[in-house]
């Protein structure tokens, strides 16, 4: 397997994104799973890393909130896998990951996933929150044309994807919506501890938002 021929295939599918799903947000990802994962392994799933790295690169490529036909983005990547020489049984486990990982498919029923699936699950999730989920929370509104703030939107509970996807709201409402829920949906324990710090962070910097809202 080439790695690079991954990597430039995120590239391709990712540059321009202006919604916190660029290729850096992949790498970010890439390099917590593989820090999660060195953490929680057993020594029989040692040689499981190559997969953890391949589903960390690829898990937003056939998202349907990014991508025009997830399932023609799922062909495109079975062939890449198939091309760089990975088993039929290593590019399910990948596919799986990918397909199931998101938020959105975990709602109403969480979805089990091994632990190379779990890390990278963990890894997506600490990238929403802390610092950079601020950020990303803010460039994903803005390029949706969603409000920063108003307060005759008030968040709501979500139930399933159909409302995650399609209800009115506003960047601040995500908080509240999704990232400070993320802390208590950690598969690992290192995701669970890197999780409270960052959303302590970004339970600061909303006391400091209602501060200055006069």
């Amino acid at each position: 397997m080439q790695l690079s021929h991954i990597q430039e295939f995120v590239h391709q599918k990712m540059d321009g994104d202006v919604t916190g799903h660029d290729y850096w947000h992949a790498q970010r990802v890439v390099n917590l799973a593989v820090g999660l994962y060195q953490q929680e392994q057993i020594q029989d799933e040692i040689d499981n890393q190559e997969m953890l790295i391949l589903a960390a690169y690829l898990h937003d490529t056939i998202d349907d909130k990014l991508v025009g036909d997830p399932n023609q983005a799922i062909v495109e990547v079975k062939s890449l896998l198939g091309q760089e020489g990975i088993s039929e049984v290593n590019q399910a486990e990948i596919l799986y990951i990918i397909e199931h990982m998101s938020f959105s498919a975990n709602l109403g029923q969480k979805q089990p996933l091994s632990l190379v699936g779990q890390c990278v699950q963990d890894a997506d999730r600490l990238d929403a929150i802390g610092a950079i989920g601020i950020a990303r929370a803010f460039a994903y509104g803005g390029a949706h044309k969603q409000v920063i703030y108003d307060p005759e939107i008030q968040p709501i509970e979500i139930q399933d994807k159909s409302a995650y996807r399609n209800h009115p709201s506003t960047s601040i409402n995500h908080f509240y919506e999704k990232l400070l829920k993320l802390k208590d949906l950690m598969n690992t324990q290192a995701g669970r501890h890197e999780a409270i710090r960052r959303t302590d962070y970004m339970q600061k910097f909303l006391q400091e938002f209602k501060d200055e809202i006069v």
